[in-house]
């Protein structure tokens, strides 16, 4: 048995320099084509990729529509702002890249082996079997990317964006196929697997919304204040240092509710993604120093009465 065994592995020897010689070099120089070929078609395709990712982050329709405030919102709704788009691109740049070069190098080495006298059906029926139980066995992965793909095609949303996913409510920091960073108001980095975002909303895309209740007593001239209120909000409007955060004038919505001795105003601006914080104190501030100047009173708080049935209220939406 054994030198049964020793022979037949010095008769396969004895056919590998004559399937070198009769197979490999005469296909060796159809085989240096296609490898050839399949280098300068990854060339081409992988450049004309790139022209066409960098002629997209070099468009200057983002600039001209974030020219004046009008525009401002379409290009930010629209994903068309030039740092927003440029995240996006050079993302789904990288994976067409890497799946150009799969693509045409996996078609060149089917290609090298029909040239080398394989068959090949047994091969790519194996190769099925596999994709199919590697598609079992990573579901969640792929679920990942292909949300992540389809993120990214959509502008669902991008960094710095303030979004809710429901588990997590952040700034996003940063954005891949598989996964999304968020940063909450405490510091706390969440990592949220992009498979696993049901819903998502965005508070940054497109505006935001700025909301300031501004108490005033109940005893005061109501048309008064809100006139005075409204002379601030159009400075502030006016305020070069705003042009380039608020997005339309604000506007005094009116009385929102009535709560014992306090009357509540309600003012609302429109404002650049995520500078509404920002907004909303300047309007406290400068209304405060505005009611001052004009003597409107603030609200004064009674301590209850023993007995006395509480202070009713009395809201409203606007």
């Amino acid at each position: 048995m054994h030198s049964q065994l020793i022979a037949l592995t010095a008769a396969e020897a004895q056919k590998l320099p004559d399937w070198l010689s009769q197979t490999v070099l005469p296909s060796a120089g159809r085989i240096l084509g296609i490898l050839l070929v399949a280098t300068i078609v990854r060339f081409v395709l992988l450049r004309v990729l790139r022209r066409v990712i960098n002629g997209t982050v070099k468009s200057t329709v983002g600039e001209k529509l974030a020219e004046n405030r009008a525009t401002r919102v379409l290009a930010s709704a629209t994903g068309a702002l030039n740092e927003r788009r440029r995240q996006r691109t050079e993302t789904l740049g990288s994976v067409l890249s890497s799946i150009i070069t799969g693509v045409v190098y996996g078609i060149a080495l089917l290609m090298i082996l029909s040239e080398l006298g394989f068959n090949l059906a047994p091969v790519l029926a194996s190769a099925g079997v596999a994709g199919v139980a590697l598609g079992f066995g990573a579901q969640s992965l792929v679920k990942d990317f292909l949300s992540g793909i389809f993120m990214l095609l959509e502008d669902q949303y991008g960094v710095g964006d303030l979004i809710d996913t429901g588990e997590a409510v952040g700034t996003v920091e940063e954005v891949t196929l598989r996964i999304t960073k968020l940063r909450d108001g405490s510091g706390v980095a969440w990592y949220v697997r992009n498979g696993e975002i049901v819903r998502v909303a965005n508070k940054s895309q497109g505006w935001s919304t700025a909301i300031v209740d501004i108490p005033v007593a109940y005893t005061e001239d109501i048309e008064r204040a809100s006139s005075l209120i409204a002379e601030v909000v159009h400075a502030l409007y006016l305020d070069e240092a705003f042009s380039g955060v608020l997005l339309d004038e604000p506007t005094v919505a009116g009385v929102e509710q009535i709560t014992g001795s306090t009357v509540t105003v309600r003012v609302i601006a429109k404002t650049e993604p995520n500078e509404q914080w920002g907004v909303q104190r300047a309007i406290r501030e400068r209304v405060k120093v505005a009611f001052d100047a004009a003597g409107v009173q603030a609200p004064v708080v009674y301590p209850p009465v023993p007995g006395a049935p509480s202070s009713g209220t009395i809201t409203g939406t606007v």
